[in-house]
């Protein structure tokens, strides 16, 4: 599970009950609708009565709902609430979906376009323009990545400043320490990509089924550092055509969100 910044242990206005809580809540995805109280402790890393009474707790506050035929959980109306609350504080629909629908029409039709904002050691989809095509990548507004070795990621960590990266790493070995090495040549690969080519890759590097390059967006105000990606199935969006179709055009659009 993802870690929170800061030392809990000694933060007198840190609680750990709705830390714990939270964990929960973001121990579901996409492909795990319903979990049990087991599944949950096992990704949150929560001893199953913590667990057991957390889930009863969010349940009543309705942000579970549990099977009663198989005493799994799955996420209530109120986190979906809490969602589209988020999405609206953000604006992103209305800010930057034109750039995405025109950066995702051109050579190809099974590309993706989307664009993910740091949380924690993720990069979540906090709005995607989709390929009309059958055949494109499953992923969806929500949808978790990995802030290393995800190309939405990377763009992230590329426009961090160093102690903010150096931070991200940190909570990268805390939470992964035998992926030290490769978390560090990942963040490394990516401060190369972006200070030689104005963009960084991810050519199989999280999953080798998936192909994409991406640039960091910042927001007006400079509080939020954006990574927007262009990407598809390895088998129908080759490196070379991401880099010599849309690389330019990514960074353009890059340089227009920024500005918003």
């Amino acid at each position: 599970m993802e870690k929170f910044e800061g030392d809990a242990e000694t933060d007198r206005q840190f609680v750990t009950a709705l830390a714990r809580g939270l964990d929960i809540l973001s121990a579901f995805d996409g492909q795990s609708r319903y979990l049990s109280n087991s599944a949950l402790a096992t990704r949150s890393g929560l001893a199953k009565p913590t667990v057991s009474r957390l889930t009863h707790t969010l349940t009543r506050t309705g942000h579970l709902v549990r099977n009663p035929e198989s005493g799994e959980y799955r996420l209530g109306a109120k986190v979906l609430q809490l969602g589209f609350s988020a999405l609206s504080a953000m604006s992103v629909s209305e800010l930057y979906l034109p750039e995405m629908e025109a950066l995702s029409v051109g050579p190809n039709p099974y590309v993706t376009v989307a664009l993910a904002e740091q949380v924690g050691n993720r990069a979540i989809y906090v709005a995607t323009q989709k390929s009309t095509q059958a055949v494109t990548l499953s992923l969806y507004v929500g949808a978790r990545l990995p802030l290393f070795y995800s190309a939405v990621g990377r763009a992230i960590l590329a426009r961090l400043k160093p102690d903010a990266r150096a931070a991200a790493v940190s909570l990268g070995v805390a939470e992964f320490p035998e992926q030290k090495a490769r978390i560090q040549a990942s963040v490394d690969i990516a401060v190369g990509d972006y200070e030689t080519l104005g963009y960084v890759r991810s050519f199989g590097d999280w999953k080798k089924e998936i192909n994409a390059i991406a640039v960091p967006v910042t927001s007006l105000d400079g509080s939020t550092i954006y990574g927007l990606n262009v990407g598809g199935p390895s088998f129908l969006v080759s490196p070379e055509e991401l880099e010599n179709d849309y690389a330019e055009r990514l960074m353009v659009a890059g340089k227009q969100l920024s500005s918003k």
